[in-house]
Formats: C-alpha cells, sequence, structure tokens
C-alpha cells in the first residue's frame, strides 16, 4: 500500500529512536529517558477496553499519561479512560524521562508528545509538520535541565527525517522562543452582549438543526477538511481532538452539556457546525451564557446562519466564543460594536526546521527578491539565504548566497513571518528585524502578509 507522506514522515519518526545527545544530556543527572510503546496504526489497538487493558504496553502509556495530567494541573485520569488514551496514542512518538530514585519510578518526571500533520501556510497549501504536545516536568524536578533536553533531542529527531517545521501551542507563553519558535497565529476570544448587540447580519436560505454528537464526530472531520486550507496557521485534527469536541471521549469534561447544530445550505449540504453549552445565570434565566466551543463554517452563507441562530436563542445574555480571529466579521453584523470585548493571547507557534523548504511552500503576495542572513538559537539552520518570488507568487531560496544581507533575523522572527500573521515593520520597530532600509520592511510585508489572519481552531 502507497504511504501518504505524512505517513512516511511518521514512520520515519517512530523508527527513528531516542537523541543521543539529549540521552547523554539526562544521563548526566541521574536521568533515563526512554521512549514509550504507542501503537501504530488504529488497527493494533483492540476495540474492547478489557482486551486493551491487557496489552503489555498499556501500563506505560497509562503511567505516561498519568504524568502528563499531573504536570497540567488536571485531576488523576479516569481510570475507565485510559484504555481509550491509549487508542488515541496511534501515531504518536512519546518520550519520558524517568529517575529511578522517586517513591514512583515507573511515572516519569518528564513527558513529551509528538505527531505529524499538515500546517496550512499562505497560497492555500500545506507542509508537513512536527506538532508538539504534552510537554511536562514534574513540580519536584524543575529547573535542571530536563525539558530542554527533551526539546532540542526532539527537534533534533525531526529535522533528522526531514520534517521541515514544528508547531505547538502552549500554556506558558515565556518559554519558547529561546528554541526558536514564534508566535504566529494569535486567538481571540469574543465576549459579545447580546441584547445590547442588535444583531444585524443577512439572511440565509438554508436551515439550522440540532444534530447528535455521534452525528457531528462524523460530520465535523470533513468539514474541517474542507475549509482547513482557507486558514493559514491550522492543521489536522487528531481522532482524540474530535472525540474531545464531541464528548464522545470518556473522561470529557462537561460532556452531557454540549449541544451540536449544524447548517444546510439551500442544496441540502452541511456547510456549517457549532458545539456549545449553556452557563445559566444564578438569579436570571433570561442572562443564561452561550459559550461556544467550535464553530466550522465553509463560507459566508453558514457563518451568518451560525451567528443568527446564536444571537437569535431565547434566554441569552453573553455569548463566548474563544480561538476566533482578531478580525471577525461578525463585527460588522453588531449594530453596536461596543458589545464585543475581544481579548488577544499567543496560541499556535511555528518553528522553521528547514529555511529552503519552509520559505518555498507557501505564496506569496508580491514578487521581489530579499537576502537573509538568519541565526538560530540551537543551529538547527542558519546562513544567508535569497528568496525570490516570481510574478507568479511563488518562490525560490538559494543558500549561502555572497550578496550583502537585505535582512537580519533569528529563526524565531522568520518563523513569525511564515505564515503571514506578523508584520516586518512592526519586527523593526521592536528591534527583532534589522533591515538596511525601509523599504525592505515594506517589500517584505508586500511579500508575506496575507488577507486572511492565521488562526487556529483548537489546542492541542
Amino acid at each position: 500500500m502507497t504511504q501518504t507522506p505524512q505517513e512516511q514522515f511518521d514512520n520515519a519518526l517512530r523508527a527513528g529512536g531516542l537523541d543521543a545527545a539529549a540521552v547523554a544530556a539526562l544521563a548526566t543527572r541521574g536521568l533515563e529517558l526512554r521512549l514509550i510503546p504507542t501503537p501504530a496504526r488504529a488497527g493494533d489497538v483492540p476495540a474492547e477496553s478489557a482486551d486493551i487493558e491487557k496489552l503489555p504496553d498499556f501500563p506505560a502509556v497509562s503511567d505516561w499519561y498519568r504524568s502528563v495530567s499531573r504536570g497540567f494541573l488536571d485531576p488523576e485520569p479516569d481510570e475507565k479512560g485510559l484504555s481509550a488514551r491509549f487508542a488515541a496514542a496511534v501515531s504518536r512518538r512519546n518520550i519520558g524521562v524517568f529517575d529511578a530514585a522517586t517513591a514512583q519510578p515507573q511515572l516519569p518526571i518528564g513527558t513529551f508528545g509528538s505527531f505529524v500533520t499538515e500546517l496550512t501556510v499562505p497560497g492555500e497549501v500545506t507542509i508537513p509538520a512536527f506538532a508538539i504536545t504534552a510537554v511536562t516536568v514534574a513540580a519536584t524536578h524543575r529547573r535542571r535541565g530536563i525539558a530542554r533536553a527533551m526539546m532540542e533531542g526532539e527537534l533534533r529527531a525531526a529535522v533528522a527525517v526531514g520534517l521541515p517545521v514544528a508547531v505547538l501551542t502552549v500554556s506558558e507563553s515565556s518559554i519558547y522562543q529561546r528554541y526558536g519558535f514564534a508566535p504566529s497565529a494569535p486567538a481571540a476570544t469574543w465576549v459579545i452582549d447580546r441584547k445590547r448587540a442588535g444583531f444585524t447580519g443577512p439572511a440565509t436560505l438554508g436551515r439550522v438543526d440540532y444534530v447528535s454528537r455521534e452525528q457531528f464526530r462524523e460530520l465535523a472531520p470533513k468539514l474541517h477538511d474542507r475549509i482547513r486550507l482557507s486558514s493559514p496557521g491550522e492543521i489536522i485534527p487528531t481522532p482524540m481532538h474530535w472525540d474531545r469536541f464531541a464528548g464522545t471521549l470518556p473522561g470529557s469534561k462537561n460532556a452531557d452539556a454540549l449541544r451540536f447544530v449544524q447548517y444546510r445550505d439551500a442544496a441540502g449540504d452541511v456547510q456549517g457546525l457549532v458545539v456549545y453549552s449553556l452557563r445559566e445565570h444564578d438569579t436570571d434565566y433570561s442572562k443564561t451564557g452561550f459559550d461556544v466551543s467550535l464553530m466550522m463554517t465553509a463560507n459566508d452563507e453558514a457563518y451568518a446562519a451560525m451567528w443568527r441562530y446564536i444571537f437569535e436563542h431565547d434566554l441569552i445574555g453573553d455569548i463566548t466564543m474563544p480561538l476566533r480571529s482578531v478580525d471577525e466579521p461578525v463585527r460588522w453584523m453588531l449594530a453596536d460594536q461596543r458589545a464585543a470585548t475581544v481579548t488577544v493571547v499567543d496560541h499556535q507557534y511555528v518553528r522553521i526546521l528547514d529555511v529552503a523548504a519552509a520559505l518555498e511552500s507557501r505564496a506569496y503576495g508580491s514578487a521581489g527578491r530579499v537576502v537573509f542572513e538568519v541565526t538560530d538559537p540551537l543551529g538547527i539552520d542558519a546562513g544567508r539565504f535569497a528568496l525570490a518570488v516570481d510574478e507568479s507568487g511563488r518562490g525560490v531560496v538559494t543558500r549561502d548566497v555572497s550578496d550583502e544581507a537585505d535582512a537580519t533575523l533569528s529563526a524565531v522572527e522568520l518563523s513569525a513571518l511564515l505564515i503571514g500573521g506578523t508584520s516586518a515593520q512592526t519586527l523593526v520597530s521592536a528591534g527583532r528585524l534589522s533591515v538596511t532600509s525601509v523599504g525592505v520592511a515594506a517589500q517584505l510585508d508586500a511579500m508575506f502578509l496575507t488577507a486572511t489572519e492565521p488562526r487556529l481552531s483548537f489546542w492541542y
């Protein structure tokens, strides 16, 4: 059977073994780095929980998840849900750091997970990406270089199999720039006073209907796959993420409170999905909160229809929708724009591992040629690169050119530019990008910035 590029990268990464330098660095601290065994294919996982629990690798994977929960300050995982988490580890590369001297030596004191995905970049195209998740260090083992050893070692493992970029979402934003990551796709949380807003969105010809969580679970991956190329910064959710949205993952929080709605256009095709829950007001039922956990729409019609459904829902006081863009069209569907409060945080981080492959993957908004002098905090890919973009918007990168550099920056700033959401002029003003003339920053913005603001619709 022919493998997809994603499967090829995934298999190569899983077969690559541990990074020798990371193993040695941790060994000097009396710690052991291990690969956590995970199933390679969904067919490797039995259908019944009782059969999963009999697998020889089940205890190690369960202990790894217990440490992940501890690291993220979550409750101990539901024992009934550990078999589902084992199934969710399909095609993942998980590692753990162990201290034999602890009272529970079977539990890792450091965890690091990854999977291969596709990152959408400008031009409605994708690039293979090393997605990082579940990075934790036990509170008893802080400040010992454990996170650094895991991160540097796993980035080298990704480079070794040819993955051109790495991505992650973070719980602490101060950590990852030291490893070359840049906040690239922000997330905006919209809180709207429904009664004050005065919804003015257009009428639509389709219909809105409730669907079951099982129907949503079937529909959602297909709809997301149709629309993800229109959003730079988006990646492919894993089956575990869809189960979490649907509340079908054992141990999911507040799963019983979730409601699911679809929008079908006049032709009967599903063009929108919304997942939400209702938050009861303590004293006034007419001020119930409407909390959206996911909204996906394939076109402007579905977008307007979903918002109209939300605004016309009875007994609603405020609407909360996280993980949206700053420039949401709904702002222009409000008679009173001050009814919306928007809070923005960093969300999707990107790290270029191969400068040429990353820059050549995307489309550009303007022709031109720029020479970059790139430094790298980890020494993964640095040097002088020329990016030449033709009239069609496609770029070609030449390494080790002798021309004088037009722009000097690190892998962090170049990664920030990659998916089109960061202005070069902003980086210049912040002292993060050095250019030889004012015109260089303007040229970079004409080339790199996109009309569609990058965003990512979920945490991973």
